[in-house]
C-alpha cells in the first residue's frame, strides 16, 4: 500500500510539472506577441523616394550623403531649417548631394497627449509618398507653423491646410492618410542614430557632425565632390 502511494504522488507530481511547463510556455508566447506588436512597425509607405528599411525620405542623387534627423516638435530643428535648409536645398538642386530626411517623434511627451510629434512624421511619410515633389515644400511649411513645445500642437486638420497652402496636391486619398494617422506606427518606429543625442542629428556620409547652425562648417566643407 505504501508503495502504490508513493507511485501515486510521484504521477501527481509529475502530471503538476507538466501543467506548470505548460503554462510557462503560454506566458512566453503570450509576451513574445505582444513585445511583437510593441515593435511592430505598422504599414510602410510605398515610394521609390522612401527607403522602408531606414525610414529615409530621399531628396536628390549627388554623390555625397547628407542625412537629417528632425522632429516636428523640436524648436532646434526649426533653426537648423532656418539656417541650413537653403543651403541644403541648392545642394540638392546642383546635383552636389543626395539628402536623407528621417522625421523621427521623440518629443511627443511636449504636446500634452496628442501625439503631434508622432502624428506630424506621419502626415510628413504620406505627403512623401503621394507627393514626392512638394514634401520638402511640406517640411518647410510644417516648420514655419511650428506650434510651442507644451503645447497641444497643431490639429490634424490645421496639417491638412498647411499641405495644402504649401502646394502639396492633397487628394482625398491624401487628405484621408493625414486624417486617420495611416503611417503613424511606422513614425514611431524610427529611432535616432547610434551616438545620438537628440535632434536636429547631422550626419555627412555617414559620419555623425555636431550642429553648429553654420552650413559651411556643418556641411559644405565635409564633401567630398
Amino acid at each position: 500500500m505504501a508503495g502504490a502511494a508513493t507511485n501515486k504522488t510521484n504521477w501527481f507530481a509529475i502530471w503538476t510539472s507538466v501543467a506548470v511547463v505548460a503554462v510557462v510556455a503560454i506566458l512566453v508566447v503570450v509576451v513574445m506577441l505582444m513585445n511583437n506588436k510593441a515593435t511592430d512597425p505598422g504599414l510602410a509607405p510605398d515610394s521609390s523616394g522612401i527607403n522602408q528599411e531606414t525610414g529615409a525620405i530621399v531628396f536628390g542623387d549627388g554623390p555625397d550623403t547628407v542625412s537629417t534627423w528632425v522632429d516636428f516638435m523640436c524648436p532646434y530643428c526649426n533653426q537648423f531649417e532656418q539656417t541650413e535648409g537653403e543651403t541644403i536645398t541648392q545642394l540638392v538642386e546642383d546635383g552636389s548631394i543626395t539628402l536623407e530626411l528621417h522625421p523621427v517623434a521623440i518629443l511627443d511627451r511636449l504636446s500634452q497627449g496628442t501625439e503631434f510629434s508622432s502624428r506630424a512624421a506621419s502626415a510628413m511619410y504620406a505627403v512623401a509618398e503621394a507627393d514626392p515633389e512638394n514634401a520638402y515644400a511640406f517640411l518647410v511649411a510644417m516648420y514655419d507653423n511650428q506650434p510651442a513645445e507644451q503645447s497641444t500642437g497643431l490639429t490634424d486638420e490645421q496639417i491638412v491646410q498647411i499641405a495644402k497652402d504649401a502646394g502639396v496636391d492633397v487628394t482625398a486619398d491624401l487628405e484621408s492618410a493625414i486624417l486617420d494617422h495611416k503611417f503613424l506606427d511606422f513614425a514611431k518606429s524610427q529611432t535616432l542614430p547610434d551616438g545620438a543625442t537628440g535632434t536636429p542629428t547631422l550626419a555627412v556620409n555617414d559620419t555623425l557632425v555636431p550642429v553648429t547652425f553654420d552650413p559651411q562648417a556643418d556641411i559644405v566643407d565635409r564633401l567630398t565632390q
